[in-house]
């Protein structure tokens, strides 16, 4: 019996990770849900999932919540500063109660990009590295819910604004890792792996021209400078430092890091990834 540990399990990927795997015929006793706060997770508790409390910034909870784990699914954090401490907590914390393998949610081609997102990953696949863990690095690309979330404020404003050039976004749903990383949670083969993960890729100007189709809308693409990117953020509201790292997302982006040709998310799905019309229609649905 392999047991089998999601830490983040309240989040919105952790959970649908959890889910994932209970679909693909773990037994809900085989399976720990991770969370800070345990009473957010009282529905799968209800099912038969273990539940259990660890915080990633309070060393102290980690041993006793990887107690008897054999693979350990890390969803990256997301408190800038922070995050690379608490990465190396939980992967102390697996050395410690002998997990078997822990597998991680890292960025996209995180040992050449320049995504400002980056380091932090990649000092963590470090971290894992040196560990002497068995691990299996998901270098997942961007989600979709980042442009299907906006949805009503690309209608409301009829344009889709950036500074991303032509760069392709090779985005993939939620769902879509989610069912990536129970895969590769249950897979049985010795040794480390690393996935390059995403999905069917499209530029800006194309994400305005599928939300017309899918909605009826039109919507345009404006494309900005970066230094006029950052001024457009700031006239939203945003303040220089949010504004100037939003803008850096896009250049990175507008350099290609964030577009894979790789197939190893349908691949470990077993079906082709969400598409981004669909995801559109369900976002409005």
């Amino acid at each position: 019996m392999t047991t089998f540990a999601v830490t983040a399990a309240s989040g919105r990927l952790g959970r649908l990770v959890v889910e994932a795997l209970l679909e693909r015929g773990v037994a809900p006793g085989d399976v720990v849900a991770l969370a800070r706060t345990p009473a957010k997770l009282d529905d799968l508790a209800a099912r038969g999932v273990r539940v259990r409390r660890a915080d990633h910034a309070e060393p102290a909870t980690l041993g006793p919540a990887l107690a008897g784990v054999d693979r350990l699914l890390l969803i990256s954090g997301d408190a800038p500063g922070q995050r690379l401490a608490q990465h190396c907590n939980v992967v102390d914390a697996a050395v410690a109660a002998g997990v078997q393998r822990l597998a991680y949610t890292s960025i996209l081609r995180a040992g050449t990009t320049g995504n400002p997102l980056a380091p932090d990953h990649r000092a963590t696949e470090e971290a894992i590295a040196a560990s002497g863990l068995a691990h299996t690095l998901l270098r997942n690309g961007w989600y979709t819910e980042n442009y299907t979330d906006r949805l009503g404020q690309h209608l409301s404003t009829g344009e889709v604004v950036g500074s991303t050039r032509d760069g392709r976004v090779s985005a993939a749903t939620r769902a879509d890792y989610a069912a990536a990383a129970a895969a590769a949670l249950l897979d049985d083969g010795a040794g480390d792996r690393v996935h390059e993960l995403g999905g069917p890729a499209f530029t800006l100007a194309e994400l305005a021209a599928t939300i017309t189709e899918v909605t009826g809308t039109p919507v345009a693409h404006r494309d900005l400078s970066t230094e006029e990117h950052v001024a457009h953020l700031r006239a939203a509201g945003l303040d220089e430092g949010t504004a100037g790292f939003v803008a850096a997302l896009d250049a990175s982006t507008a350099r290609g890091e964030l577009h894979t040709t790789s197939e190893d998310l349908q691949r470990l799905i077993g079906r082709p990834a969400t598409g981004l019309a669909d995801a559109l229609r369900a976002a409005r649905a």
